[in-house]
């Protein structure tokens, strides 16, 4: 089991990368806003008292420096647990000066996150009141309904999250002709799913399909604060499904429930903005000191944090910011 206290470790984590990335906010280059919150997220890493491996992270071996699936991190003392990390959740968004661009990472015991590989997946998720209410399988305007009455609304005063992509123009068409209202993304799917159970006047239901890592981090947090999510790995090549199986994922059309994508409640998520957004305001930079803005979660105990920080730069962090 892990100690509450490794809560606020996690925050340093998120902290640091969100400082470290936010510098290159409208910048236009994605790529070194990523590598600077990696960088920064895995110095502060170094530095916890954990035996990590990462199960989600920048990519795999050989394709990251930093950060890698497999690579362990922290003191490498117990407890034994499984690491999921987007250092730069949304880096077009940062790289664009867009909102809702996040640090973000989520921790349980070995062996009890999802080890999603690195391709599409179906989700539709949605926050507490809602929870028990949808169905991946059935109709948008059935889902529509069901969230509505979960909600005491009407279809039409529902919002809906969808990244705008070629691939959703018939789930855009059903949810208009459902009635509901829409909010298209860019990019990022990771903080409009969290939303949808912390942001009060926030979205009620995220739907489509997005990356597999990003809906197990979703999951982890929706697992912390009472909400729901449904998926289904949506694999576009025959490797692709090799990669399924060697999961343990004989049926690539299985429903995940979220004991499927987190298996435990001794599971923590932490947050920190980098540009605002629905729950969490973006870095703030004053000369020698910076402000940021995090939620951690634990969903053992039901706890939600919300975290003010001022770092003083004076006093030489453990990572850069350029």
């Amino acid at each position: 089991m892990m100690e509450r206290e490794l809560a606020l470790e996690f925050v340093r984590v998120t902290e640091a990368a969100a400082m470290a990335a936010g510098r290159w906010m409208g910048r236009g280059d994605k790529e070194a806003a990523d590598k600077a919150a990696v960088d920064a997220m895995r110095a502060v890493f170094d530095t916890i008292s954990i035996d990590g491996t990462v199960v989600i992270g920048e990519g795999e071996m050989d394709e990251a420096p930093m950060l890698y699936i497999g690579e362990r991190l922290g003191l490498k003392v117990p407890p034994e647990v499984d690491v999921a990390v987007d250092p730069l959740e949304g880096t077009n968004l940062v790289a664009k000066g867009l909102p809702n661009s996040i640090s973000v990472v989520a921790i349980a015991p070995r062996g009890c996150l999802l080890h999603a590989p690195d391709m599409y997946m179906d989700k539709i998720a949605v926050g507490p009141r809602a929870a028990g209410r949808i169905n991946l399988d059935a109709p948008v305007k059935d889902n529509l309904a069901a969230i509505a009455d979960a909600l005491n609304k009407d279809i039409r005063d529902l919002v809906v999250v969808i990244l705008e992509r070629d691939r959703h123009k018939e789930l855009i068409r059903q949810v208009k002709e459902a009635g509901a209202r829409l909010k298209l993304i860019s990019d990022g799917d990771v903080a409009p799913a969290v939303a949808t159970a912390i942001a009060q006047g926030g979205p009620d239901v995220l739907m489509g399909i997005g990356g597999a890592p990003e809906g197990v981090l979703a999951a982890a947090a929706l697992k912390c604060l009472g909400g729901e999510m449904q998926a289904r790995l949506a694999p576009e090549t025959e490797e692709e499904v090799e990669r399924c199986r060697k999961m343990g994922i004989e049926d690539c059309n299985k429903i995940l429930t979220m004991d499927d994508l987190v298996k435990s409640d001794d599971v923590i998520f932490a947050a920190t903005g980098i540009t605002d957004g629905d729950f969490l305001k973006g870095v703030r930079y004053y000369g020698q000191q910076v402000h940021t803005y995090s939620v951690v979660m634990r969903a053992k105990t039901g706890t939600v944090r919300f975290i003010e920080a001022i770092h003083n730069l004076s006093k030489k962090p453990h990572y850069t910011l350029r």
